[in-house]
């Protein structure tokens, strides 16, 4: 549910001008998200939103500049030092790992909060990741790639 919240605040501020928390509460209320101004709080901090200014002294809500917004270099370690290899297959990436290692591996990758990410189900060796859609699969599985290097 958090993905999915994450997933629609991103949009919601891409798409309009939102000034203010209690503005976002009410768009993800229309969206059909029941979300109080705690919830909104904390999902603004998790995805580093910013305000910026813009004419007539309005600040809106921005997302980062960066494309990819900084992690912990834990996760980035157990990412690198767990992963195998990873496939698409539509919706689902199949990420194999080192024995053992999936559960970090999933958890690292649940914890970086990709809106696109819905979740992870890990064996030992194993992780199943569902995204919300084929196109979003791809751009995930490249994502992966690319902090493995």
């Amino acid at each position: 549910m958090k993905a999915r919240r994450h997933h629609k605040i991103l949009e919601l501020i891409q798409n309009f001008r939102i000034e203010t928390q209690e503005e976002l509460a009410e768009k993800l209320e229309q969206a059909g998200f029941a979300v109080t101004q705690a919830t909104v709080s904390r999902d603004i901090r998790e995805l580093r939103l910013t305000k910026t200014p813009h004419a007539g002294g309005k600040q809106y809500y921005q997302i980062p500049a960066a494309a990819e917004q900084p992690m912990d270099d834990k996760y980035r370690r157990v990412l690198k030092d767990g992963f195998v290899s990873a496939t698409a297959a539509g919706n689902l990436l199949v990420l194999k790992t080192v024995s053992g290692m999936a559960m970090a591996v999933a958890a690292a990758i649940d914890a970086i909060s990709w809106p696109e990410v819905l979740g992870c189900i890990a064996g030992d060796d194993t992780i199943f990741c569902a995204v919300h859609s084929a196109k979003e699969g791809e751009a995930v599985l490249q994502k992966l790639l690319k902090m493995v290097g």
